[in-house]
């Protein structure tokens, strides 16, 4: 283990690091840059009191003591660089950048002048360097030390960034440093960006960090920072090959405790946090995650059980923050100007603030000029809490906000999908263009044969034909029989009976909450238009309606015509929450967190994987947390706000055990599984389309393609030896941990692919990385776009359809538009929904997008090739850009172009700030 020792010197004089006699040097671009003495020098790397050790059983170090007092730290000898001083070497400094926070507290800024002084002493950062080579006598690798003093002459333009500098003298035979470890002996945290290693023959060595050093108080193991250089596990040079171990052994922890805020521990642990039966009884929520609730799992908080149920975990709730590993807390720059800001301001403050103004009158729109108003008008709210949200950069993005006195009118911004066309939400023509091209376009399949039936239909219902009945089917297809209509591709469904039915009872016993488990049929004509022809609505059997199925078909009288526009509603509001809970929350959110978490487990960070997965891993930890704390938790948003309400999360469960398969989760297989496409070697992808005009499925194969030729060419690249995937002991490891802890509950299924060769290395990767981009893109920055008009999306329905003889029909038939309007969400609960839509549909103004690397992270691996494919895999994209736009523009597109239909632009790559309804961000942050 490598570790770090105190010796204690009897000198208090400090220790300074002078140039070697036979070093020249001269400043430039702000750094000192010197030349190699002459060869006739002969230096020894004698190990220093700082130092670097193979063995972890070495007893000759003495352990790092918290308890050490200021005036031992101030007695810490710095041997390394002190012994070859006046023996000879090569003089490199190391230049350390350190990101400051943006907004600072008086008290704050008092601190930091302080740290800038110690740190200037040499009091504050301890810096060791560690050779890529092993020192034969010490059997370690070859290091040396110093302490971070002094301020560059060239101070950095940018306020918030400071830059240090360490001085090294180093053996000439020190080789290449391929570590660095870091401590930090201030009273806190600091972020560090960046250290830079100058005066090697080889130029400039770049060591990036983007990480917070935790305080030696809070931990007193040192920070452990690779150079930028990728290498396979069997390819580790030996001098930093035990800190590769070390490293990884760091971040996995004992899975005991809690866990603190400086940690950086990735485990996993059931979602048993998202109830709260200590506060009331009414929030006790079911564990997900075992045999009868199966579930991915997420990352372990450590928290204490909570005294009512020692299976559940006591929560933490806003405005404080759940742990996540310290690196995947948002930094300041994203707090700042979007997420944490803004999600935490609709979470603690909107949100309570239009409960307080409207939950007096909690009541249904009487009339669509009132939902019109919240676009042209808006309407007060009365709180105190708002206060907060001005100071909030860029809350305005999505909503106006008119201070006065004592209140601030909200006015919602024109969502997408009325802003070039009032009306489009009731045609069946854009009903049915959503399925392809809305925010939830992963749905609709193939409907391969009549009578539509299911097990759970025979299993409720004894074995009579469907409900919808292939005469019926026929009648609506206008002369073309159903066999033939089949045959040719042409019949659709989208099919949530199954999924929602057991559910159903539920459901409806919970105030204000009525829906029917739900099938959809639709017809893709000739003209290669889709367009529904038949709903069904089920509830569950009872004594008096063993089969409880309503079919209804689009009239042509008043009547017919109301009742299928309140049908299609309640089919919107079941597509509604399994796009939020199943195809957005479980398929990319929830299952995207175990890769993470494995990932960091797992591979190193010098790992070429790691590597190429780092930038679609940001953020989506720290995000989910937040989800936790405040969306899909127990009396949440989710709960509040859609059909499912407290059984939200049993119904992702269940979508997660009957239908969740990883190896489904590539575009091209979960294409065919629908039987939208059909396989065809001689395409791109391997696939056709069934419907040309499938704008999600169209555009998605192009960045599916792209993604996928870039994975594949990296994997070529690092794997070019026979068998080097399956010796590769961290790539095993982690593929054998996602499946056997990640997803521990399906572990045993036939279906997961093999790890034994690049093919399925590149495929298991092209499958990740579309999940945390494209697909999250496509299925989350339409939600305000499509959702943000209440009417063409409900979230939620409150009553069923009024049958003949029940005691409403009368006043439905008196006032079809009141019904149709009181059985949708109520005001409170539609503004509460759109302003967490919104949010959840804006991008940061420094979101990182696909095919893009941020300056933080410009400097992520030390290989040109790789470099040159990166940007070849940019340029591909642009190109991707620039086809879909022109697309866009194509008449004979049906789905994207026309009178009044805004163009499919949330799979194009790039995004300004907003509500944009467009742009592929690299990772799920939000």
């Amino acid at each position: 283990m490598y570790a770090m020792k105190r010796v204690y010197s009897p000198f208090k004089s400090e220790l300074t690091f002078r140039l070697s006699p036979a070093t020249s040097g001269a400043w430039k671009d702000g750094f000192l840059w010197k030349t190699r003495v002459p060869s006739g020098s002969k230096v020894s790397c004698t190990p220093g009191s700082i130092r670097a050790v193979i063995s972890s059983d070495d007893k000759a170090l003495e352990p790092y003591s918290k308890e050490a007092s200021n005036k031992e730290v101030n007695e810490l000898v710095l041997s390394s660089s002190s012994d070859n001083l006046g023996k000879g070497g090569i003089d490199v400094r190391a230049v350390i950048t350190i990101r400051k926070k943006m907004k600072e507290k008086i008290n704050e800024k008092i601190e930091d002048q302080w740290e800038y002084f110690v740190n200037g002493i040499g009091r504050g950062i301890l810096i060791q360097l560690v050779s890529e080579e092993i020192d034969p006598e010490t059997n370690s690798g070859k290091s040396v030390q110093a302490s971070v003093r002094g301020w560059l002459p060239k101070p950095s333009n940018n306020e918030h960034i400071i830059e240090y500098s360490a001085d090294f003298t180093v053996p000439f035979d020190f080789g290449n440093p391929g570590a660095v470890l870091a401590t930090n002996l201030h009273g806190k945290e600091f972020y560090l960006m960046e250290i830079v290693v100058h005066g090697f023959d080889s130029g400039p060595i770049f060591f990036p960090a983007n990480t917070w050093i935790h305080s030696s108080k809070d931990n007193p193991d040192s920070r452990i920072i690779f150079r930028n250089q990728a290498y396979l596990p069997s390819r580790t040079p030996p001098g930093i090959k035990d800190l590769r171990r070390e490293d990884l052994l760091s971040l996995r922890g004992n899975g005991k405790g809690e866990r603190k805020t400086h940690d950086r521990i990735y485990d996993y642990a059931l979602y048993n946090d998202l109830g709260n039966p200590d506060k009331d009884e009414e929030l006790a929520r079911p564990v997900l995650g075992g045999e009868k609730r199966p579930y991915p799992r997420r990352c372990r908080t450590g928290r204490p059980p909570t005294k009512k149920d020692p299976t559940c975990e006591t929560r933490i709730e806003k405005p404080h923050p759940v742990y996540v590993p310290r690196d995947e807390t948002f930094e300041e720059i994203k707090q700042n100007t979007f997420s944490t800001g803004r999600l935490k301001a609709l979470l603690h403050n909107l949100i309570p603030a239009i409960t307080a103004s409207l939950s007096s009158s909690d009541i249904p729109f009487t009339c669509f000029s009132e939902i019109d108003k919240l676009y042209n008008d808006g309407f007060i709210l009365r709180s105190e809490e708002l206060k907060e949200i001005a100071q909030i950069p860029f809350m305005g993005n999505f909503m106006k906000q008119v201070l006065s006195v004592s209140e601030r009118l909200l006015v919602y911004d024109i969502p997408a999908v009325i802003k070039r066309d009032r009306f489009a939400w009731l045609r069946d023509s854009e009903f049915a263009r959503q399925t392809l091209a809305g925010v939830n376009p992963v749905s609709i399949e193939i409907l391969k044969e009549f009578p539509i039936l299911s097990k759970l239909d025979h299993a409720v219902y004894g074995p009579p034909e469907s409900a919808i009945t292939e005469e019926l089917i026929a009648h609506e297809l206008h002369g073309m029989s159903v066999e033939k209509a089949i045959e040719e591709k042409r019949l659709f469904i989208i099919d949530y009976h199954d999924m929602l039915l057991p559910f159903i009872e539920k459901m409806n016993s919970l105030p204000g909450r009525k829906a029917y488990a739900s099938r959809s049929v639709f017809f893709h004509d000739q003209a290669g238009i889709l367009r529904p022809i038949a709903i069904e609505l089920s509830l569950p059997s009872s004594p008096s309606s063993p089969c409880n199925k309503h079919v209804y078909t689009h009239g042509h009288d008043a009547t017919t015509h109301w009742i299928w526009k309140l049908a299609k509603a309640h089919v919107c509001s079941n597509d509604a929450g399994v796009h939020q809970l199943v195809n957005h929350w479980l398929r990319t959110h929830a299952c995207m967190e175990t890769y993470i978490i494995a990932t960091h487990r797992q591979l190193s960070a010098m790992h070429p994987i790691y590597k190429l997965l780092h930038p679609h891993m940001r953020y989506t930890l720290e995000i989910n947390a937040l989800a936790r704390q405040s969306l899909i938790n127990g009396g949440g948003i989710i709960e509040a706000c859609f059909s499912p309400g407290k059984f939200a999360m049993e119904i992702s469960s269940a979508a997660y055990q009957n239908m969740w398969r990883f190896d489904m989760e590539a575009l091209p297989a979960d294409l065919v599984r629908r039987g939208m496409a059909v396989e065809d070697p001689s395409m791109p992808c391997g696939v056709r389309l069934v419907i040309e005009d499938y704008p999600y499925a169209s555009d998605g194969l192009l960045i599916w393609s792209a993604i996928k030729e870039y994975v594949e060419s990296y994997v070529d690249h690092f794997y070019s030896e026979p068998n080097s995937v399956t010796s590769d002991i961290e790539l095993q490891a982690w593929w054998d941990e996602i499946k056997n802890k990640g997803h521990f509950d399906k572990r045993s299924e036939p279906w997961w692919p093999k790890l034994n060769t690049k093919e399925d290395l590149s495929g298991i990767l092209t499958t990740m990385i579309w999940i945390a981009s494209g697909q999250h893109a496509a299925i989350n920055f339409g939600q305000y776009p499509f959702g943000g008009y209440m009417p063409n999306r409900p979230t939620l329905m409150r009553k069923l359809i009024p049958l003949e003889n029940d005691n409403d029909h009368e006043r439905f038939i008196q006032n079809p538009q009141h019904t149709f309007l009181s059985s949708l969400p109520t005001q409170l609960q539609a503004t509460k929904i759109m302003a967490a839509q919104d949010t959840l549909s804006t991008h940061s103004p420094d979101e990182e997008y696909l095919g893009q690397v941020s300056h933080l992270h410009s400097h992520w691996i030390n290989d040109h090739e790789m470099v040159e494919l990166f940007n070849r895999f940019s340029a591909r994209l642009e190109e991707i850009e620039g086809i879909i736009n022109l697309r866009n523009k194509d008449a004979r597109l049906k789905n994207r172009n026309g009178a009044g239909v805004p163009p499919y632009e949330l799979l194009l790559p790039t995004s300004g700030p907003g509500v944009t309804g467009r742009g592929i961000p690299n990772s799920i942050s939000i």
